[in-house]
C-alpha cells in the first residue's frame, strides 16, 4: 500500500514529466504507476521519488530510459491466437467488402501485434489496399516496432501462435534469421505509418475501419480509460471494428452504448450506426 508521503511524491514525479516533456501520466492506474514509478527509481539509483523528480527535472538524457521504464512493451506475435482466428473468419468477410482500408495500432510498443496483423492482411488478401497506422507514446519502442527484429528464441512460441490463428503457412515465410535475430519481412510494413501518439493528450488523426488497442485500457484509471475509448469511437467509421484485450471491456464507459458486441468472447466490438442506435434509443423510451 502506498504510503501517503509517497503518494505526494508521485503525484509531483507524474506533474514533472508532464510539464517539462509533455508525457501524460496522471491517468494511468494508481497501483500500476507506482510499482514502475519505484522500479524507475531503483534503475536510476535513486534513493526516493523526490531525487528521480530532480533527476528528471535537470536530465533530459534519461527521458528515452524513463519512458522505457514507465511503458509496457512485452508482447507476442498473436499474442491470444483465437482473437486473430475471430479477425480472420469473422471480420476479415466485412472487411473484404471495402475498396480501401485503415487500421489503427493503439499503443503498438515494439510491434508484435502490428506485424501480427499485417501478416494476417496478406494472408487474407487485404495488404495491398491497408494503410496501418502504428501509433504509441516511447519512441524508442516505435523504432524497434519499425526495425522490425526479434529474439530468435522468442520465434517459436511466435510460430505456434500464428498457427493456431487458423494461417495455412509457416511464419518463417515471413523473416530471415541471422545472428541470433529474426529480421522480418520489410514489405510487412511498407504501408505502416509509425507515430507517437498519446492516449492521455493527443486527438483524433484518421478515419479508420479498425481499431485494435489490447491490453493497454487495463494500466489506465477510468477516466482516461473512457478518453481513450471516445478517441477510438470518433475515429472509426460507422460499423468499424473495436479490438480489446481480453481483460478489457466497454461496460463502464460512457461511449459503450455506440458499440455492439461482435465476437464478445474476443472482446471485439462493432461500432453501432447512428440508424440503429437511434432505434434502440426509441425502444428504450416506448
Amino acid at each position: 500500500m502506498t504510503k501517503p508521503s509517497e503518494e505526494i511524491e508521485i503525484g509531483l514525479l507524474l506533474e514533472a514529466i508532464r510539464q517539462r516533456y509533455q508525457y501524460d501520466f496522471t491517468g494511468y492506474s494508481g497501483a500500476s504507476i507506482a510499482r514502475r514509478l519505484k522500479r524507475a527509481q531503483q534503475y536510476f539509483g535513486c534513493s526516493s521519488l523526490s531525487m528521480l523528480q530532480h533527476k528528471v527535472m535537470h536530465d533530459p538524457s534519461i527521458l528515452p530510459e524513463l519512458l522505457n521504464q514507465l511503458t509496457i512493451q512485452v508482447s507476442e506475435m498473436f499474442r491470444d491466437p483465437s482473437y486473430y482466428r475471430a479477425l480472420r473468419e469473422q471480420v476479415v468477410p466485412h472487411l473484404k467488402t471495402y475498396p480501401s482500408l485503415k487500421v489503427w495500432v493503439a499503443g503498438c510498443a515494439t510491434g508484435e501485434e502490428l506485424y501480427s496483423l499485417a501478416i494476417l492482411f496478406r494472408e487474407e488478401g487485404l495488404a495491398e489496399r491497408t494503410i496501418f497506422y502504428a501509433t504509441d507514446i516511447n519512441p524508442d519502442a516505435l523504432r524497434k516496432a519499425e526495425a522490425g527484429i526479434y529474439e530468435l528464441d522468442r520465434l517459436p512460441l511466435f510460430t505456434e501462435n500464428h498457427r493456431k490463428s487458423g494461417s495455412a503457412v509457416s511464419l518463417s515465410e515471413y523473416y530471415t534469421a541471422a545472428y541470433g535475430a529474426a529480421v522480418f519481412d520489410r514489405t510487412l510494413r511498407a504501408r505502416t505509418v509509425f507515430a507517437e501518439h498519446n492516449l492521455a493528450s493527443d486527438a483524433v488523426f484518421a478515419e479508420v475501419n479498425l481499431v485494435s488497442c489490447r491490453n493497454v485500457l487495463i494500466y489506465f484509471d477510468r477516466e482516461l480509460q473512457d478518453r481513450a475509448v471516445g478517441l477510438f469511437k470518433d475515429s472509426l467509421i460507422h460499423g468499424g471494428f473495436l479490438a480489446l484485450g481480453t481483460k478489457e471491456s466497454l461496460h463502464f464507459s460512457s461511449h459503450g452504448q455506440e458499440f455492439g458486441p461482435f465476437v464478445q468472447q474476443e472482446k471485439i466490438y462493432r461500432k453501432t450506426p447512428h440508424d440503429v442506435l437511434a432505434r434502440k434509443v426509441n425502444h428504450a423510451a416506448a
